[in-house]
């Protein structure tokens, strides 16, 4: 019986690189996948290609290609990746930079794009699934709207396999998609038949997260420990035809994958378990079974699904203010009722300034930063941090907020040290619901 091995290389944009190459190396892997974006990741990628037009992919691309590109085509291990964020192309000729400094004789990439629906948004305008501060629609948001991508599925990615790329690189692709599409390809699944489609589905939600799946979310000493953590692998999927697949990791990583660690990451972001909207299909995890069946493996069968939805959803991101932050310790005894004053005395020149209905947070670090004042305590604590963010129309306004927290060096109470100050951009996002034909998927090969 045919098995294909896939892996994932990357649970977010920031994640380590070492498991991905020992995946790479040992792994024997038909494919390797790195999904690297989260809902404002091309937003601010968007951002930064604005500055710079040959940038705006994921900033991690060129190390991650170094460590793996040797191993996959040596192996003849497919990297499929949505690290080409807001500029797939860029990406891509980045992909082939990097083959060419470490010396590969040949390499294919294929780019898929089409996930970019931003001008079709304003011709359009559509209404939002998340209306924000009175605003409902995009045309709303005016100026401030700086991206709309549709979550592409897997079937644009079925081109860019055919076309015997060794990359393939994308912007906007729905995550379990990136799974699904090989898996589609290699074992030849049909477009419509919604309950293998949504096995598949299955199998690139339980690996899209990495090391969610094999104990890195779920360690909590004395409770549910996870072993050689430092050292934690990431997760593998061997999968049969049908779809039924077992998840597992490399002998002798760190980690743990079994019944729980899998649970768990199937109810991840699962609103309704018999209803997980994909751009593929409907899929039905109500019936899923997690079967140990040895050491670090979990088969994973019964999932199904449903045609698919007739519209894709987008997520649109756009400016929305600044935060101003600014941060001080205070310590030993009385540090609380320290920190209480300095909160104070915050309150009151936010009050001064005429900023008193702007949004913020001010909060004692180790006290209150979670749960507010609701769960108390009986115990004093040694040590406390003050926190005070405010959300400001400005980038001028937000650096006064941490020049107030410095103040309190010499004007407020006693023993204050280890200020920080931080100003960012916010980008927000919001979704809305666009018609397939708002986005067209194009391919684009480049080789060495």
């Amino acid at each position: 019986m045919e098995t294909y091995r896939i892996g994932s290389g990357a649970g977010y944009a920031g994640d380590r690189i070492d498991p991905a190459q020992a995946l790479a190396e040992h792994g024997q892997l038909n494919a390797l996948v790195f999904e690297c974006l989260a809902e404002r990741t091309i937003a601010l990628a968007q951002l930064r290609r604005s500055h710079d037009p040959t940038q705006g992919y994921d900033p991690l691309l060129q190390e991650r290609m170094r460590a793996v590109l040797p191993a996959c085509v040596h192996n003849g291990t497919t990297v499929i990746s949505n690290m080409g964020a807001a500029n797939p192309e860029a990406a891509g000729a980045a992909v082939l930079a990097v083959a060419r400094e470490l010396g590969l004789p040949t390499l294919r990439v294929a780019v898929v794009t089409g996930d970019d629906v931003l001008g079709w948004v304003l011709r359009h305008d559509v209404a939002l699934m998340d209306p924000v501060a009175g605003l409902a629609r995009a045309a709303d948001l005016g100026d401030r709207l700086v991206s709309a991508n549709a979550y592409l599925g897997a079937d644009a990615l079925l081109p860019a396999l055919a076309s015997g790329a060794n990359v393939v690189i994308t912007g906007r692709v729905a995550d379990p998609a990136l799974f699904l599409a090989p898996l589609m390809f290699r074992f030849g699944w049909h477009a419509d038949n919604w309950p293998q489609l949504g096995q598949g589905v299955l199998v690139g939600h339980l690996l899209e997260c990495a090391a969610q799946v094999s104990g890195g979310y779920i360690a909590d000493p004395g409770f549910f420990d996870v072993p050689g953590l430092a050292d934690i692998g990431f997760p593998l999927a061997e999968v049969q035809a049908d779809g039924t697949a077992v998840i597992t990791k490399l002998d002798g990583t760190g980690g743990r994958v079994d019944r729980l660690t899998c649970t768990a990451q199937l109810l991840y972001e699962i609103e309704d378990p018999a209803r997980y909207l994909q751009p593929d299909v409907v899929a039905d995890f109500s019936r899923v079974q997690l079967q140990e069946v040895g050491p670090d493996r979990v088969q994973a069968s019964g999932a199904s699904g449903t045609a698919r939805p007739t519209h894709l959803k987008a997520t649109l991101g756009y400016r929305d203010g600044f935060i101003g932050e600014g941060q001080i310790s205070y310590a030993g005894p009385g540090a609380v009722a320290r920190g209480q004053l300095a909160l104070q005395l915050l309150e009151h020149r936010l009050q001064r300034l005429g900023w008193a209905g702007l949004e913020h947070r001010a909060e004692l670090i180790g006290v209150n930063a979670m749960h507010g004042q609701a769960l108390g305590s009986d115990r004093e604590p040694y040590e406390v941090r003050v926190r005070l963010a405010v959300r400001c129309s400005s980038r001028a306004q937000a650096d006064k907020v941490g020049q107030e927290v410095e103040a309190l060096y010499l004007n407020g109470p006693a023993a204050g040290g280890g200020v920080t100050q931080s100003v960012r951009e916010v980008i927000a996002a919001t979704s809305a619901l666009v018609p397939r034909e708002a986005a067209s998927s194009a391919v684009h090969v480049l080789e060495l």
